[in-house]
């Protein structure tokens, strides 16, 4: 449970970094919101992006593991793209405003939250 939590609050920190330095092409929350609803948000988003981490992209990582190789690890880049854009559709779904402007901005938003999960989990490794 402290793993979840702990992966939760560093991919809410990462979605939140990856959001301010793509400006108009990624966002969440609403922009008309107040402080609280879109830390609300912020939670909401990094939820199901942690769990679609925690449950689908172990699977989905496995499965292409011969084209991972293949592609000497490029490939990861698009399964990090998918992740974030079914994070996206799921979210939708849910009613919580999370927007990716297309698939080559989920690619630099993912790049964006590996290095930002990276160097968090570096320093607040135990």
């Amino acid at each position: 449970m402290t793993k979840f939590l702990t992966t939760w609050i560093l991919n809410g920190l990462a979605l939140v970094a990856a959001a301010a330095l793509l400006g108009t092409h990624m966002s969440i929350g609403d922009g008309s919101e107040i402080t609280t609803e879109r830390v609300v948000s912020v939670a909401a988003v990094a939820a199901v992006f942690t769990l679609i981490n925690m449950l689908i992209a172990p699977v989905v990582k496995t499965l292409s593991l011969p084209f991972i190789i293949l592609t000497l690890g490029l490939a990861l880049l698009v399964i990090n793209a998918l992740l974030l854009l079914l994070t996206e559709w799921v979210t939708d779904k849910i009613d919580v405003s999370f927007f990716i402007d297309g698939f080559w901005w989920a690619v630099l938003a993912s790049i964006v939250i590996s290095i930002v999960n990276g160097a968090l989990g570096t320093v607040f490794k135990k």
